[in-house]
């Protein structure tokens, strides 16, 4: 019996290694993320749920490196509270460990799968799995799951090759964790309440079009 219990030990002494290091591939995209001081850009929102008939919103988007980003509009914008991390600043605020999960094709490109794991108490993050295009370095998908505010699906789409800031993004959540009276949408919003009512899970998915970037990178 030494003999497998010695190699149940190595075995496990060598998953958890791995697993204590942060993904090479992770801290590339993250490295190219911090070369972004500032950005801004335009967002024409439309949100797809089965109860909210919502017209088409426009906002603006404004992000300073070490800040959280910041939306405005004129109007009423209705945004997760969690899940539009473009830039990576709330995965990086707390202590976690990676665990590489194997490359699967989405839509076509190769991606590398990763869970994020945090290790303290302080993330309000429980869990996030990330699709890496580690031949571009940036983030394709995530799905984020999170201790307050449920779980957050993210779909990215880029303009072109060599960008680090995603044209479309999709964000697939459960609308009642946004925690907004639905009375306070806007007169322009219209809502089937019986459709809300007899839905077990009340989901909707968030379509951002961003354009008009002007980016500020370091040097």
């Amino acid at each position: 019996m030494i003999k497998p219990l010695y190699l149940i030990a190595f075995l496990l002494f060598g998953l958890n290694c791995n697993a204590q290091e942060i993904d090479a591939d992770l801290l590339a995209i993250k490295a190219k993320m911090d070369a972004v001081n500032t950005f801004s850009a335009k967002l024409q929102l439309d949100l797809d749920a089965p109860f909210i008939n919502m017209p088409t919103k426009r906002a603006t988007m404004e992000y300073q490196r070490g800040k959280d980003l910041k939306f405005s509009s004129d109007d009423f914008v209705i945004l997760p509270k969690r899940g539009l991390d473009f830039t990576l600043s709330e995965l990086f605020e707390h202590p976690f460990i990676t665990v590489d999960r194997g490359m699967q094709t989405l839509d076509g490109t190769p991606v590398k799968v990763l869970n994020v794991i945090p290790t303290g108490e302080d993330s309000d993050m429980a869990l996030a799995t990330l699709f890496l295009d580690t031949e571009q370095q940036r983030i394709t998908a995530s799905e984020i799951t999170t201790k307050k505010n449920g779980t957050y699906k993210l779909k990215m789409e880029y303009d072109r090759a060599s960008t680090v800031l995603p044209s479309y993004v999709e964000v697939a959540f459960a609308i009642e964790k946004l925690k907004i009276p639905l009375n306070f949408m806007g007169s322009d919003t219209k809502i089937d309440r019986k459709t809300m009512r007899n839905m077990d899970t009340k989901t909707g998915i968030l379509k951002l079009k961003i354009t008009d970037y002007k980016i500020d990178l370091q040097p």
